[in-house]
């Protein structure tokens, strides 16, 4: 099996596009700021995410890329919670990703 079949990875995998899309219509200004942000923090969960099936063998390295993937899924949450506030994103938008984003951090 590899890390692509992994239900966590799929779903980050889906968020970090889902949030892409979203962020096609974020402001010009936001580019490289709030826009760049938000997809390289959700992309990093799905990248570490791989690491982590990769280093599974060695605890420590595992235990340290799964922490990392957590880390970057907070992170998401948190430019998420910036999208709402500066009207980039609705209320519903916002809670259908958070509650995705919430899924996937009880996987990790």
């Amino acid at each position: 099996m590899g890390f692509q079949k992994l239900i966590a990875y799929q779903k980050s995998f889906s968020l970090a596009m889902q949030i892409f899309e979203m962020t096609r219509q974020f402001p010009k200004e936001e580019t490289y700021s709030l826009t760049n942000q938000i997809r390289r923090s959700s992309r990093s969960v799905c990248a570490n995410l791989a690491e982590a099936y990769r280093k599974r063998r060695y605890e420590k390295h595992f235990i340290s890329k799964l922490t990392d993937a957590d880390s970057e899924n907070s992170e998401t949450l948190v430019w998420l919670e910036f999208s709402e506030s500066c009207k980039y994103i609705s209320k519903e938008q916002k809670e259908k990703l958070v509650s995705e984003n919430q899924e996937i951090g009880k996987l990790i």
